[in-house]
């Protein structure tokens, strides 16, 4: 759920919840104070008899006096109609004159009687309240005119301070009901939306801290969907990429380590063999024209070497910093290997190997390739299984074979083979399985990295399979150019 939701719903909540609790703590206390007042004698009678016993008193006396005036001087009349009005706790008054004829005696006082207002004329009915201490009474007066003549006065009197009282602390109450249940309801909304706003920047806090203080061994955990969530996630994300950066960098600076000292191995042993065999040649030790020319001959091979390793490194290096570009061409794959093999062929006939070429190719296939590099990888391969052939009879096969979208090249001897424990190893860079380094067996231990490089260039795979004392197969593959019925060109 999104912050925005959370808010308009919380919003939504702080205004809805409020507003029923506050209908029903309304009708709790009013429940309770009409219990109350019935405990204080205000009575179910008043309550419930008023509406329709009331009326029909007010009705009766408004209608006598209009019509039966006399009849309000009838003591056994007006003493029925006081003693039902009693029975509802009001006061009934007849005046004559200036005179109160009749009172059924509940609340009247001489100075409720001296505050009654005077007779009207031309108007029945008024309404009027009379204050006396900390009461009010209300009043209603219905005047008209004897027989005789005297001004006459009806007067229907009702005490409502104590209702007036009631209502006052019922509102009161109500009141503190409302403000409290706006404090728990905002409150309790308020902590729990802060909260899972607050409890996710904590964590992320936490992990900036963690960052800053160079700590990236740890996770961030927030079960949001939020946007904080999602910030979350992010910086999570961020967290695992700066730490695999970092673990990056430093096996990038193992790994120049690693590579400054096998530079400095490798280009040391052909320093020392040359600087060897010159001083052979200064201090005389070469006392014949044969002696001269081996020794010359020796430092010029050893020359060699350092060439080619310090070329191998130039590749390589330009090729990890894809710095070399690649010129991509169709090729005809069968007899761009074919070329390949009748190169090779002559310096392994010296060597009294063995190159055979199996191909199970249409004739036609073709893949997007740069020759000269894909040569190198050949020759490398190849180069690689002559220096580890341990048999009096070497084979080398390359072998050909068809896949849905690429060609599957396979490289194969029957040297001495590659332990388990250094299969992983083969592609990386000065990687060589001989411990001792061995330049006459070992190579610049760049071959198959460059190899490696080259392939992954052309967007193919490379891997190795190998058992010991029964030889090594390189495989490695190469996307094939897809005709129009196979559905276009393959990238």
């Amino acid at each position: 759920m999104s912050i925005r939701v959370r808010l308009v719903l919380s919003y939504l909540a702080m205004v809805i919840i409020p507003i029923a609790l506050s209908i029903i703590a309304a009708l709790i206390l009013f429940a309770s104070f009409m219990g109350m007042m019935y405990d204080k004698r205000l009575g179910s009678d008043f309550l419930k008899d008023v509406p329709e016993k009331v009326i029909g008193l007010v009705s009766e006396i408004d209608r006598t006096a209009s019509y039966d005036s006399e009849k309000l001087k009838d003591k056994e009349y007006v003493d029925k109609i006081g003693k039902e009005f009693k029975t509802v706790n009001i006061d009934f008054l007849v005046r004559h004159g200036e005179d109160i004829i009749y009172t059924n005696g509940i609340k009247i006082e001489s100075l409720v009687i001296n505050k009654l207002p005077k007779h009207r004329s031309g108007i029945s009915d008024h309404f009027s309240s009379i204050e006396i201490g900390d009461k009010e009474l209300s009043v209603k007066q219905h005047d008209f005119v004897f027989k005789d003549g005297t001004k006459g006065s009806t007067f229907i009197i009702a005490d409502f301070s104590k209702i007036g009282e009631f209502i006052g602390e019922y509102i009161h109450a109500l009141g503190w009901a409302v403000l409290i249940i706006l404090m728990l309801t905002n409150g309790v909304i308020t902590y729990f939306v802060s909260k899972s706003i607050i409890k996710p920047l904590k964590v992320l806090k936490h992990g900036t801290e963690q960052i800053k203080d160079g700590n990236l061994n740890f996770e961030v955990k927030v079960s949001s969907r939020d946007e904080i969530g999602e910030v979350c996630v992010a910086f999570e994300e961020m967290r695992k990429k700066l730490k695999d950066s970092i673990e990056l960098q430093l096996q990038y600076e193992e790994n120049r380590k690693e590579l400054i000292s096998s530079i400095s191995h490798d280009l040391k042993t052909p320093i020392t063999a040359i600087k060897g065999y010159v001083e052979g040649i200064m201090d005389g030790v070469a006392n014949s024209p044969e002696k001269v020319d081996k020794y010359v001959r020796t430092i010029y091979s050893k020359a060699t070497d350092m060439d080619r390793l310090i070329d191998d490194l130039f590749l390589f290096s330009k090729l990890d910093l894809k710095k070399i570009p690649f010129n991509f061409e169709k090729i005809n794959i069968k007899q761009y290997f074919e070329d390949c093999i009748e190169e090779l062929q002559m310096d392994l006939q010296e060597r009294k190997m063995r190159l055979d070429f199996i191909s199970d190719l249409p004739e036609n296939t073709e893949i997007t390739a740069d020759r000269e590099k894909l040569k190198r990888v050949v020759t490398n391969i190849v180069q690689n299984a002559i220096k580890y052939m341990d048999k009096d009879t070497g084979e080398i096969a390359v072998i050909l074979k068809e896949e849905e979208t690429a060609v599957r090249v396979q490289i194969k001897d029957n040297g001495q083979g590659i332990s388990e424990e250094d299969l992983p190893f083969i592609f990386d860079r000065f990687y060589r399985a001989d411990p001792s380094r061995n330049r006459n067996t070992g190579g610049s231990g760049l071959g198959l990295a460059i190899a490696k490089q080259i392939i992954e260039g052309h967007n193919g795979d490379i891997w190795v399979e190998s058992k010991l004392d029964e030889g090594t197969s390189i495989f490695f593959t190469l996307k094939k150019v897809l005709n129009l019925a196979q559905g276009g060109v393959s990238t």
